[in-house]
């Protein structure tokens, strides 16, 4: 009975726009539901960083050199502040980490294709992160208040990222005819794994209703998903691109745009481990956490030995 009432006042807590904080009380299926969340989007920042840091020294100048390596830098900020939004929720960020090496713990889908030439990185900044932003601005007023506060810097740190990647395509489709044809094939390869970034369909997303009653999400995987497309179609026709989807059209009764099918079973199996890149990605964080031993080593050497002499002048 206890419990039953515990339950009910903190759906109503939830219901009225309140934030739940690390100390209160919540249902174990609403903490394992954010663990998963938070953690897989911690896992997609940092495992993000790999696809643009391969071009970190292969940018055409120094500009974007600096430009990329800065983004770069802010996808580990990303990563960390996910991590310790999660591990107040009661679990240990090795524990998390560990979940990702072992294939317990996904990332997103799109962090598994290839970048293969420089425009790539301009379509990452303009339909990754585009899409990033459309999941995660609503985030900033999820009922999770570590989650909730993560997300408003996180947010304004991806709306650079958006601009620029959409600054370097809109170089690439105003320069040669060679430059706006790599531009348009990079948005061939990019745009439907970016629509699968929302998830999947709403009538196969089974934790979705629960997420949105808790609030831990605010919108369906479909809602976003038409936001994202209603969003780029201009945004690509002022580049002089075209949309790789010959069922695309826009619907004046309903103010949006109709596009084709999504292939879902190439969704399903990037998710399952056999996208073009799954093994590479995973070995490549692998590798550098077992190279980075030493130094959280070191670094828990340093923190033990401050605390026993603050304990010995105590």
């Amino acid at each position: 009975m206890e419990n039953i009432n515990l339950l009910e006042r903190f759906d109503a807590y939830v219901a009225a726009n309140k934030k739940i904080e690390p100390k209160d009380w919540m249902p174990d299926a609403y903490r394992k539901t954010l663990i998963r969340q938070i953690s897989q989007h911690a896992h997609s920042e940092i495992v993000g960083m790999l696809p643009e840091g391969n071009w970190i020294t292969r940018a055409p100048s120094l500009k974007r050199k600096a430009i990329l390596l800065a983004k770069v830098q802010d996808e580990a900020g990303h990563g960390l502040y996910l991590y310790s939004a999660a591990e107040t929720l009661g679990i240990d960020r090795d524990e998390l980490i560990q979940q990702l090496h072992d294939g317990r713990a996904k990332y997103s889908s799109i962090f598994n294709y290839p970048t293969l030439t420089w425009a790539d990185m301009g379509a990452i900044g303009w339909l990754v992160d585009g899409a990033a932003i459309m999941n995660q601005v609503p985030l900033c007023k999820c009922s999770y208040g570590p989650y909730a506060r993560a997300m408003v810097r996180v947010c304004k740190e991806e709306s650079f990222h958006q601009r620029q990647g959409y600054e370097i395509m809109m170089t690439l489709a105003n320069g040669t005819p060679e430059q706006k044809q790599m531009a348009q094939d990079s948005l061939n390869r990019w745009w439907w794994p970016a629509l699968m970034m929302f998830g999947p369909a709403d009538d196969n997303s089974p934790n979705s209703e629960r997420s949105m009653r808790w609030k831990i999400k605010l919108f369906s995987n479909d809602e976003l998903r038409q936001r994202m497309v209603d969003m780029t179609v201009p945004q690509a026709e002022m580049l002089g691109l075209t949309i790789p989807d010959p069922d695309l059209k826009y619907k004046e009764e309903t103010g949006h745009y109709d596009f084709g099918e999504i292939q879902w079973e190439e969704f399903y199996n990037v998710i399952k481990g056999n996208g073009p890149c799954n093994k590479q990605r995973i070995a490549t964080r692998k590798k550098a956490y077992d190279d980075g031993a030493w130094v959280r080593e070191a670094a828990n050497a340093h923190a033990e030995k401050k605390a026993k002499r603050k304990t010995k002048a105590a």
